[in-house]
């Protein structure tokens, strides 16, 4: 066995890039916030205002993302709903019947038209 020799590093997965990408996207983002509470201040608006509004802008993009993902959510269930529903339908139409109707004993079909020739004589 070689005493020096390294392991070789193992690739990272995707998650783990993703994860990273995550984080600097956060970081940068606290950065931007940061930046624009320094900009506020620096433009005459008190430090407590300054420090509040990022806060105020975060909930108000919570809320329109929980906003949209309802919805969302709520048309998915609507289109889960319609395809059960369209899955469950029979969408052949029966065939005709003999029966007794309004024609009197013949082949009706599902809406109670007779289809057959109409013989006077048996009546």
């Amino acid at each position: 066995m070689k005493p020096n020799t390294l392991k070789p590093v193992a690739s990272s997965t995707f998650a783990e890039r993703f994860g990273r990408m995550l984080g600097r996207a956060w970081r940068g983002v606290l950065r931007l916030e940061r930046n624009a509470g320094e900009w506020l201040m620096a433009q005459g608006l008190p430090a407590g205002i300054a420090k509040v509004l990022p806060l105020t802008f975060r909930l108000a993009v919570l809320g329109v993302a929980l906003y949209v993902a309802f919805w969302l959510t709520a048309l998915l269930v609507f289109a889960v709903m319609a395809a059960e529903a369209a899955r469950n339908t029979d969408w052949e139409t029966p065939e005709p019947e003999r029966r007794n109707g309004l024609a009197g004993h013949g082949l009706y079909t599902h809406d109670g038209v007779r289809i057959d020739p109409y013989i006077y004589e048996d009546d």
